[in-house]
């Protein structure tokens, strides 16, 4: 597990800020349960997913779509389940 500084919790929180509601509202519910148990490739994982266009990051926590090209790594789409399980 990763002993993220504050510094670090508030960048990756800063990060997750988006520009649509409802992804907001899935992140931050998937922040306040998961981020103490994150290590340090979930967190490069989040901060290399959430630079995804804000309409396409919501069809993929919604099960819309998949994440595909560089997005389409064993890290992130375990990552993405836990999301859309929350």
């Amino acid at each position: 597990m990763a002993n993220l500084t504050e510094l670090e919790r508030a960048r990756l929180r800063w990060r997750a800020r988006r520009g649509l509601l409802e992804n907001d509202l899935i992140i931050t519910r998937f922040l306040d349960r998961y981020e103490t148990e994150l290590n340090d490739e979930d967190v490069r994982s989040l901060t290399h997913l959430f630079e995804m266009d804000d309409n396409s990051l919501l069809d993929v926590l919604l099960g819309r779509a998949e994440p595909e090209g560089n997005y389409d790594t064993a890290n992130i789409n375990r990552l993405v389940k836990l999301m859309r399980e929350d």
